[in-house]
């Protein structure tokens, strides 16, 4: 083999990797820390063992995400305030017409896939998003194949129980209601944001004690209406300031800049005409995975009996 085989295979797929990694860990940056490590156990291998790398590299990625995941459960409980997933930056090129996975990328599924187990959140990626066999999930992870169906279960039926708050708008509705959040919230229209508004609409501010933010949630259109015309009424002070759209999690953002700077990023799960949820990141180490444009991909890697997963059906969204 090549001496660069390793590093042309592992290259190939890292999009599907990263993508696998992140939707585990709700962490760019621990993510491309699995890749790392991952990367330099797939270097020690033989290449003439392996017989199918996307198979290979995906249950490697798999095993050193959920150990970090595992790891990282009291970190997060230590967390100063809310703790709220990395949002990742979308490169230009990607078109996010994979329905399925601009849903699961979503900050809105990211917080809801928060509150599973480590365990039933590596079984719900793999397998509703993923679309992996429940035998091949077990071998990944070491459990039984009816302990995975088990999981399965228990995972599917809590995230549906904590979606039905967000059935995401299209992608048009989303683009022009978070150009009139931003006109209104910039301009300091209490009325125009609390049209925008659900009633019960709730904010959750990630400051991680290093930025300034809310160490609980708001909720009710005019608490969160309220907080947010103060938020922007002290940016307009700074006279460097600026605001612009972004594309993170398949879906558009606002990044407030300061100079070169960035302060904060906000993301909106919107249902209908309403926001119902607000997620502004403030903690600077989180901002850092906004710096780097990702591509994210749900290409799929070859189940155990032989078939090409790629070519798998697309599970439906009601199984999300």
């Amino acid at each position: 083999m090549p001496a660069d085989e390793h590093a042309e295979r592992f290259t190939l797929l890292r999009p599907l990797l990263f993508t696998i990694a992140y939707e585990v860990l709700g962490s760019a940056t621990e993510a491309d820390d699995v890749l790392q490590d991952s990367y330099l156990r797939w270097a020690d291998v033989d290449l003439a063992t392996v017989r199918d790398t996307k198979s290979y590299l995906a249950r490697l990625v798999t095993r050193q995400s959920l150990n970090a995941l595992r790891a990282s459960v009291r970190r997060r409980e230590d967390y100063i305030g809310p703790w709220l997933p990395e949002p990742v930056l979308l490169d230009e090129s990607d078109a996010s017409t994979d329905v399925v996975l601009a849903e699961s990328v979503s900050m809105a599924m990211l917080v809801v896939l928060e509150t599973l187990t480590p365990d039933e959140r590596v079984v719900f990626v793999l397998r509703d998003v993923f679309g992996f066999a429940h035998d091949d999930i077990a071998a990944t992870i070491g459990k039984s194949v009816a302990t995975v169906r088990q999981a399965a279960h228990r995972a599917r039926k809590h995230v549906q129980a904590r979606r039905r708050r967000f059935e995401p708008a299209d992608t048009a509705t989303t683009a022009r209601i978070t150009r009139q959040f931003m006109a209104a919230a910039t301009t300091g229209d209490m009325d125009g944001l609390l049209t925008l508004l659900a009633k019960d609409a709730i904010l959750i501010a990630d400051g991680g004690g290093k930025a300034a933010a809310a160490r609980r949630p708001m909720v009710g259109a005019q608490s969160v209406a309220t907080r947010v015309v103060n938020l922007f009424h002290k940016w307009r002070a700074l006279p460097s300031l600026r605001i612009e759209t972004i594309r993170c999690n398949g879906a558009p953002a606002l990044a407030a800049y300061r100079g070169d700077h960035l302060e904060g990023v906000f993301l909106f799960a919107i249902t209908g005409d309403e926001v119902t949820d607000i997620y502004a990141i403030r903690n600077p180490d989180k901002l850092l995975s906004v710096t780097v444009p990702r591509r994210l991909t749900r290409l799929r890697s070859r189940v155990n009996d032989g078939t090409d997963a790629a070519n798998m059906p697309v599970p439906h969204r009601k199984t999300m």
